[in-house]
């Protein structure tokens, strides 16, 4: 009878590819933020563009266009009816020019909407939190983790339907900030306790 072969040492866990190293630090949580999502920001042509090298950007759900398409939609239609309504029922035909200001206004605002939507987007770097916005009117802030005083998700009626989120942060001075919009609700939550964390760590001295 041959004797069994003498165990071997024990294997180690897999190792994660230096490739599967998620962007935040935090293993999975990148995957929650970027599904859904659109997968290229869009910067402004300019060359005096607000631009930060390095990183990657998270972007917001694809449903949060169409959320916004229907909302503005939504007003548009009521100014055109009411408009009709006092200009013709009533004989008000001043109504009819800023009836149709507001109208064409509207428009414009739902053309640029795919372009303003796909330039939102948020980075997690190591000491803050940045985040950008806009195409003509830029807006980029960065809100350090240590001087988080509160996440908070909020969602409407019209947001629980499309299933989004926002996330809002605040710090000691207004100016810093900032209200993501259009999270999806996986994203929302995975993101509000990551920052809750990372916050609490940089508080303590962790």
């Amino acid at each position: 009878m041959t004797n069994p072969p003498p165990p071997g040492p024990t294997p180690l866990p897999p190792t994660t590819d230096a490739g599967e190293v998620q962007a935040t630090g935090t293993p999975g949580i990148d995957a929650t933020l970027d599904a859904g999502t659109y997968r290229r920001l869009i910067e402004p042509r300019s060359p005096g563009r607000l631009a930060l090298e390095g990183g990657v950007w998270h972007q917001i759900s694809r449903k949060y266009l169409w959320e916004q398409l229907l909302s503005y939609g939504m007003v548009l239609v009521i100014v055109i009816v009411a408009a009709l309504v006092v200009g013709l029922a009533l004989q008000q035909t001043w109504v009819f020019i800023p009836g149709g200001i507001a109208a064409v206004i509207l428009v414009w605002t739902i053309a640029v909407l795919p372009r303003q939507v796909r330039a939102i987007g948020y980075q997690l770097r190591d000491d803050d939190l940045v985040f950008r916005r806009g195409i003509l009117w830029q807006r980029m802030v960065a809100v350090p983790y240590g001087r988080m005083q509160l996440v908070d998700i909020t969602h409407g009626p019209l947001d629980r339907g499309f299933g989004v989120a926002q996330l809002k942060l605040v710090t000691a001075a207004a100016t810093t900030g900032v209200t993501i919009p259009g999270l999806s609700q996986q994203a929302a939550e995975a993101l509000r306790d990551h920052l809750i964390a990372v916050a609490e760590s940089r508080r303590t001295g962790l």
